[in-house]
Parts: structure tokens; C-alpha cells; sequence
């Protein structure tokens, strides 16, 4: 009880020590803030200027993608991934160090490099999850704080003007040795066709031969379609490849391909391209039945693309997210184009296995058929990759620009900068005078205890 006693604190007597040394007290409150009111006037001022951007609802990354691969092989990269890249690209060397190059320094040897700079002067954040980038950027006077908020968004979409513009031409090559390719074949097999009309004087098929050439379509158009993604994510494989440089054989330690469940679902897509196919003999493409046969096949393209991307997720987390990116879209186009490669090789095994049962004709007219169907294929293979050739060079003229400017830098008022904060800093004098008051009060009661 007296321990109890002599530890107590009668705030009564406590106060009235306080009222005793008022002045004290009273002095050190009010040193404090008007200390910390003088340090408020003796910081620099600090002004800060925010530009709103959009991305794009779509992963454009590699520019206009070929719409059979797409159909084929499912989308790239959502908003979410998108946006992230593109805050970290901000970052970058390429898009910092002419800002910081351009600005006075009192000591150029104290220049901070891209990375510090980002961290003293920028603010990138996503705007509630969405698409929307907000740059603020901090400068010593308005004008520098909207120069540098705006040059970041200037330079990030100069950057990837010159990327997309070197991809869209990459793309465009790749996909120009293709159709050149696929220009060759198409001569051969018209100049083969042709030769044996005129060699046999057979300048058409009878009904019969017509019908069962037309039996057999919906496998030549399956195939048809399977050459064209295949050529087309091929060149889109070539570009990831390019851009990756060293790093790109790195994939190979996934093995994407020999992972059960991406065999297993590699496996129904097969049989699904192969049923889809089938089901082409007898309806057209509007009817339910080859609708819904084409919607499974899509769900198991897309079940595809996200196992391939939890596997690369597992093993690229020492990558930056660009390269991550990138390497998911290789591991995505490798996982894709075997899967098309054995679908179709089954329909070809299909097809063969139904021609083996349709009527038997004169060597002539078998010939002349598979003359006929081969010029057809490939003729075909040849004008739809030129179409998707010109589709990547329309793209290329539409897609300049990554991101929209929404709201562009803006000029803050000179008369109130975001920093020093005055206010909150006499407050926070205020509170440190009070508790330093406090414990004088404290040390006074004690002695005259």
C-alpha cells in the first residue's frame, strides 16, 4: 500500500506545479511551435503536378495479333498485367534519365540515377484497380513539377511508339517469309493441277466426285484454317523470341509440354478439332451443333493458356514484369502451336480413314481430286496470310499509342504548394511542446514531492 502511495501521481498537485512554473511551461509550448512554424517557412517548397492515363482494355503488347491464332490460342495478358507493366516502364531508364538530364542540378556529380529519381520525385500508382495510371510528379516550382509529370508520359508513349513500331515491322517480316513460302507452294500445286488437266484433258469432276470431294471439306477447311494459325503464331513466336534475345531458351527448362495436365488438355483439344471437323460434313458453321462444338473448343483453348501461365508464373518470379510477360507469351505460343500441329495431324489420319471409305474411283480422277484439293489449301493458306499481313499493317497506323491522356499535367497554384505542410507542422510542434511541457511538470512534481 505505501509502494502504491508513493508511485501515485495526484494530478491535482500535478497541475498545480504546471500553474506554478507556468511561464516555463508556457515558454517551451510555445518555442516549440513557433519552431516548428520557422522550419514550416525554412523548408523548400514543393509543388506537384498529376496526369491521368488510360490504358488499353486489351493486352497490345505485340501489336495486331492474327484472328485464327487468337481464335486458336486465347487472348494475351489482362488489363490488371497490362497496367502493371506499363507503371514499371515509367520507371525505366529510357523514360527517366532525359527528364533528369534536363533539369538544373546544383552539383552535376550528385545526379540521382533513374531509380532514385523515381522514388524522390514520382508517385505512379493504379487508380482503384482499374486501367487508369496517375503520374504525380514533385518539383521545387510548379512549372518543374508539371515538366516532369508531363515528359514522363511524353517519353513512356515515345517508348513504346518505337517498340510497337519495331514489333509490328518484326511481326510483318516474320509473316512476310511465311506467305513468301506459302506463295511458292501455291505456284507448285496450281502448276501441278494444271499440268495434269491438260495432260489428262480432265477440266472437271463428275457429280459423284464433286460430292465426295465435298464430304471431305470440312477436313480441308479444318486443315486449312490449323496452317494458317500455325504459320501465324509462328511468326509471333519468332518476334517473342527476338525481343527475349538469351533469355529465350530459358523456356525450354519449363517443359510446358510434357506437363500432365497440359497434355491432357492438349489432348481434348485434339479430339475436339477433329469432332469439329467431322460435324462440318454434315451442318454449316451456323448450326448449334458446330456453335457449341466451337465454344467447347474455345474454353479449352483458354483452360490451355492458364495452366501454361501458372507454370510460367512458378518459375519466372526473378524476371522483371516485361520479360515475365514476354516469356509467358512464348511459353503460350509453344503450348498453342503443338497443339495445333496434333490436331492436325489426327484430322489429316481422320480424313484419310474417311476417304478410305468413300466410293472408289479410276486412278485418273483420284489424282485429279488430290491435285485439285492440294492447289485449293494452299492457294488458300497463301491469301489469308496476306490478308493477315495487311490486317498487322492497318493495326500498326492504328495502334500508335498505347495509352490515352486523359487528363493532362497540371499547372499547380504557386501559392499553395503540397509541401512543406505548415500547419500540420506547427501541430506537430505543438503536440512535441506539450509533451515536452509534460515531462518538466513531471520532473517539477517530483522534486517538490
Amino acid at each position: 500500500m505505501d509502494l502504491e502511495k508513493e508511485e501515485s501521481i495526484d494530478l491535482g498537485r500535478l497541475w498545480q506545479v504546471a500553474k506554478t512554473h507556468r511561464k516555463i511551461v508556457g515558454g517551451i509550448i510555445v518555442g516549440c511551435t513557433i519552431l516548428a512554424a520557422v522550419i514550416s517557412l525554412i523548408l523548400p517548397k514543393q509543388y506537384e503536378s498529376t496526369t491521368l492515363v488510360q490504358t488499353r482494355d486489351a493486352n497490345k503488347a505485340m501489336g495486331g495479333q492474327a484472328a485464327a491464332a487468337m481464335a486458336l490460342f486465347g487472348g494475351g495478358s489482362g488489363v490488371s498485367s497490362t497496367t502493371t507493366n506499363y507503371m514499371e516502364l515509367m520507371k525505366s531508364r529510357t523514360v527517366i534519365e532525359p527528364i533528369i538530364d534536363a533539369m538544373d542540378w546544383e552539383d552535376p556529380k550528385k545526379k540521382p540515377d533513374a531509380k532514385a529519381f523515381a522514388k524522390s520525385y514520382l508517385d505512379i500508382k493504379n487508380t482503384k484497380s482499374t486501367n487508369l495510371i496517375e503520374v504525380t510528379a514533385k518539383g521545387k516550382t510548379p512549372e518543374e513539377a508539371q515538366q516532369i509529370s508531363q515528359s514522363v508520359v511524353d517519353n513512356f508513349l515515345a517508348m513504346q511508339t518505337n517498340n510497337q513500331q519495331q514489333t509490328q515491322s518484326l511481326l510483318v517480316k516474320f509473316l512476310n517469309d511465311r506467305i513468301e513460302e506459302a506463295k511458292k507452294d501455291s505456284d507448285e500445286a496450281a502448276q501441278k493441277f494444271a499440268d495434269y488437266q491438260r495432260e489428262h484433258k480432265m477440266y472437271s469432276p463428275d457429280e459423284e466426285a464433286k460430292v465426295t470431294v465435298q464430304k471431305l471439306k470440312g477436313y480441308d477447311d479444318a486443315m486449312k484454317d490449323l496452317k494458317v494459325a500455325e504459320a501465324t503464331t509462328q511468326a509471333k513466336l519468332g518476334v517473342v523470341n527476338e525481343k527475349l534475345g538469351d533469355i529465350a531458351g530459358a523456356s525450354k527448362a519449363y517443359n510446358i509440354n510434357d506437363n500432365a495436365n497440359v497434355q491432357n488438355i492438349r489432348g481434348q483439344i485434339i479430339a475436339g478439332e477433329v469432332d469439329l471437323a467431322g460435324l462440318r460434313e454434315h451442318y454449316t458453321d451456323r448450326h448449334p451443333t458446330i456453335i457449341a462444338a466451337q465454344q467447347r473448343l474455345t474454353e479449352l483453348r483458354q483452360a490451355l493458356k492458364n495452366e501454361v501461365d501458372t507454370v510460367v508464373d512458378s518459375n519466372t518470379t526473378s524476371l522483371n514484369p516485361v520479360q515475365a510477360g514476354l516469356m509467358k507469351e512464348k511459353a503460350e505460343s509453344e503450348a498453342g502451336l503443338a497443339a495445333a500441329k496434333a490436331s492436325e495431324e489426327a484430322i489429316q489420319k481422320r480424313r484419310a480413314e474417311v476417304e478410305d471409305h468413300l466410293t472408289d474411283f479410276p486412278q485418273e480422277v483420284i489424282e485429279y481430286l488430290q491435285l485439285q484439293r492440294e492447289a485449293s489449301i494452299k492457294t488458300e493458306i497463301y491469301t489469308n496470310l496476306v490478308k493477315q499481313c495487311e490486317q498487322n499493317k492497318i493495326q500498326e497506323a492504328m495502334e500508335a499509342m498505347d495509352i490515352q491522356v486523359i487528363d493532362p499535367a497540371n499547372l499547380p497554384d504557386e501559392d499553395k504548394p503540397s509541401a512543406p505542410r505548415k500547419k500540420l507542422i506547427a501541430a506537430i510542434g505543438l503536440a512535441l511542446g506539450c509533451m515536452i511541457a509534460f515531462g518538466y511538470s513531471l520532473v517539477m512534481y517530483k522534486r517538490e514531492a
